[in-house]
């Protein structure tokens, strides 16, 4: 399918914005750690102002007013403790005598200036005690403080060591998934593919920042980079039921990702669950689509539904599904590490199972269709050969019969050659080559309709025409479907043909007691060749058969097949 680029538009936009907002952290913002300081010049210690209430130090139970005794492993603020004198040697299990209580009183080890500095500087560690514990705290009953830990500026840095590897899979991405090397069905979602494995790597420094709004807007970003690549698998969905239901559950994992993206930051509290399900509903955007798009991952079932390079093609799209997960999954140090061992095993698994299975499709598919070349070579030799012999000599004997005056033999060789002429249109019609399948059709249930013995009626919608092989294979479905009707089921039957240039679509219906469950399933087994003929035509042109049973009764025959 070929690229959009509106899509393509959008996906390198979204990415260019998140690794734009991912340089901003450590530029123009700072690591937030939800407190602000300020000097108590009058008591010359340092006192959290304010506490962000989203914030990680709120979870933590830091409330405005609270005295720093220590930050970032200074002491600021020296409380009283008691001093004892050395042990006695000559007793030394006896009692240590109480010498004095240093500091006398709680007392500041930091001047104003380096108390401004402190106050003014990022926060990697404080020790904190309430004003009603510093007042009533002594130094035989102790000091009850309380210390937090804020790795966020480690962590910042550490973040921003996935740019330039999430830029690298950007840029090398791209062109490696436009060139075609990792497999053509991806050369279509090549920019939404690259966005939304990139991403989630920019926007790490922005949900390790510590503010809220940067971790907001980093949470949106990864979901919006999501979507390009999921809308992109949706539309690769054959069946239109199945690619409504993939359009569904990206509009809905993406209104329920930005939610959790914005409550994760509003409840601190559930952070824990909240960032899981944040996880598990953005990684879904692509993930679903992508393994809808995929469809039936066995041998079997892939070709008959794809045909050439089905296995490949499945593989791929689940895979593309699937990738941005590892993307996402990349939000601990070392952060690049799960997608990398990713990146990895598709590499192997490609190099040492995928291929040669798709390999082994492949030939399976190509000896398919060199059956079904073989089968209409041979009728066009057979056609060929009878109206070029048969007929003609035939026609002559007609008018030698004529000529003599055997009338009686003039006319049954005139209903041989009838017959022959309409075992030539079985084999090959002209007025298929010349008018495509709805003329086709339309002689084709003349005929069927003297041998049915009832009402046999044709509905169609010529809009446009399509490749040769595409319309011999539908005419042929047809045909033996109209066959089966008439010799397994009975009248009334209905033709549906609709040709327009996005696809053909056929059904036949009859009103019999209808084919067996297992029939479709069972049909080399069973030798029911009618059937496998019909699915070896659709397999040819990559179309989707359907043969089922109705509960009310009677066979339905539906093929649908759109242009790739």
């Amino acid at each position: 399918m070929p690229t959009k680029p509106w899509r393509d538009v959008l996906a390198i936009t979204i990415a260019l914005v998140a690794f734009g907002f991912g340089l901003l952290p450590l530029t123009f913002f700072h690591y937030q750690t939800g407190i602000t300081l300020a000097v108590d010049n009058a008591a010359s210690r340092l006192i959290v102002t304010e506490v962000d209430p989203w914030s990680q130090a709120a979870q933590d139970g830091v409330t405005a007013g609270m005295v720093v005794v220590r930050m970032n492993d200074s002491e600021l603020l020296a409380l009283p403790q008691e001093i004892y004198g050395p042990v006695d040697s000559a007793n030394p299990d006896g009692e240590t005598k109480l010498v004095s209580i240093e500091p006398p009183v709680p007392t500041s080890r930091a001047t104003a200036a380096d108390l401004q500095s402190f106050a003014n500087g990022p926060i990697t560690n404080l020790e904190l005690i309430s004003p009603k514990d510093l007042a009533v705290g002594t130094a035989s009953t102790g000091w009850p403080t309380f210390g937090v830990y804020y790795p966020g500026w480690n962590r910042l840095y550490d973040a921003a060591g996935a740019i330039l590897p999430g830029l690298a899979i950007l840029l090398f991405g791209s062109w490696w998934l436009v060139s075609g090397r990792a497999g053509p069905s991806l050369q279509g979602i090549a920019f939404p593919l690259a966005t939304a494995t990139a991403s989630p790597l920019f926007v790490l420094t922005l949900l390790a920042s510590g503010s809220p709004p940067q971790i907001v807007f980093g949470g949106l970003l990864s979901v919006a980079a999501m979507v390009p690549l999921a809308f992109a698998l949706a539309e690769r969905v054959d069946n239109p039921l199945d690619r409504r239901f993939a359009v569904v559950s990206v509009a809905a994992c993406t209104v329920a990702a930005a939610v959790l993206s914005i409550a994760f930051v509003i409840d601190p509290l559930q952070r824990g669950v909240l960032g899981d399900l944040r996880w598990i509903v953005t990684a879904a955007i692509p993930l679903v689509p992508g393994l809808i798009a995929a469809g039936p991952l066995d041998l079997k079932a892939v070709s008959s539904r794809r045909g050439p390079g089905g296995l490949m093609r499945s593989t791929e799209l689940a895979l593309a599904g699937a990738t941005p997960t590892f993307a996402l999954l990349s939000n601990q140090s070392p952060f690049i590490w799960p997608l990398a061992i990713w990146i990895g095993a598709i590499a192997l698994a490609g190099r040492f199972t995928v291929r040669p299975l798709a390999r082994l499709a492949t030939r399976a598919t190509l000896q398919r269709d060199l059956v079904v070349a073989a089968t209409e070579a041979e009728r066009a030799r057979l056609a060929a050969d009878i109206h070029d012999d048969a007929l003609q000599e035939l026609t002559l004997l007609v008018r030698r019969l004529e000529s003599s005056g055997d009338t009686e033999g003039a006319e049954i060789g005139r209903t041989v050659a009838d017959r022959l002429r309409a075992i030539c249109g079985d084999l090959r019609l002209p007025i298929l080559d010349d008018l495509g399948v709805g003329p086709a059709l339309d002689w084709l249930v003349l005929r069927i309709e003297r041998l049915a013995g009832g009402e046999v009626r044709l509905e169609r919608a010529d809009d446009a025409r399509h490749s040769p092989d595409v319309e011999l294979a539908i005419f042929r479905v047809a045909q033996e479907a109209l066959a089966n009707a008439v010799k397994h089921g009975r009248p009334p039957i209905v033709v549906r043909y609709r040709s327009t240039t996005n696809g053909i679509s056929l059904a036949i219906d009859d009103a019999g007691p209808g084919i067996a469950d297992d029939a479709p399933a069972d049909a080399e087994k069973a030798g029911r060749f009618g059937l496998l003929n019909m699915a070896q035509r659709a397999e040819q042109i990559g179309a989707i058969l359907d043969v089922k049973r109705w509960p009310s009764g009677g066979t339905h025959v539906a093929l649908e097949w759109r242009p790739r």
